[in-house]
């Protein structure tokens, strides 16, 4: 887990809205949910997709736009696999984009913490997922339910492309 830096005090979204920035330089934040839903891996992966295109992120008009686009698919297919294997399945995807990064949370009921298999083996299947997430974020972290109930919230933070 990620200990660069505590999470900043507006780092949640309080108000849960599924709203567009009011001005310039507002974070733009868009919310799935994902309890009882099936196949939701590409839901989400879909829900990404098309957020990175109300953003501008995609189409991609250059190869670095392109990488930082299927990072963000692959760090939240990541993020919502491990949410199904290891905490009874995702709650909710919050993206947050703001004008230098992109912020992906997931949360779930779970009460164990992601941490990068260590040694990673590289040869072997399966264990890869927060390793990936460690090696394409800038940071990433977890917080857990502020009102003492289980659960918790993975993040993870990449650059926005230049």
């Amino acid at each position: 887990m990620s200990t660069t830096r505590p999470p900043a005090a507006d780092d949640r979204d309080p108000g849960g809205a599924d709203a567009l920035p009011t001005g310039p330089g507002e974070a733009q934040v868009r919310r799935l949910h994902l309890s009882g839903i099936p196949g939701v891996v590409p839901l989400a992966r879909d829900f990404t997709r098309q957020a990175l295109h109300d953003w501008g992120w995609l189409p991609a008009d250059s190869a670095d736009r392109r990488a930082a686009a299927e990072d963000v698919l692959l760090v939240v297919s990541e993020l919502v696999t491990n949410a199904c294997l290891h905490a009874g399945g995702p709650e909710e995807l919050r993206l947050h984009c703001q004008p230098k990064s992109l912020r992906m949370e997931v949360s779930d009921g779970g009460v164990g913490d992601p941490a990068p298999r260590n040694p990673h083996r590289a040869g072997r299947p399966g264990g890869h997922g927060m390793f990936i997430v460690q090696r394409l974020c800038l940071d990433w972290g977890v917080l857990r339910n502020a009102d003492g109930q289980p659960g918790k919230t993975v993040w993870a933070e990449v650059a926005a492309p230049a």
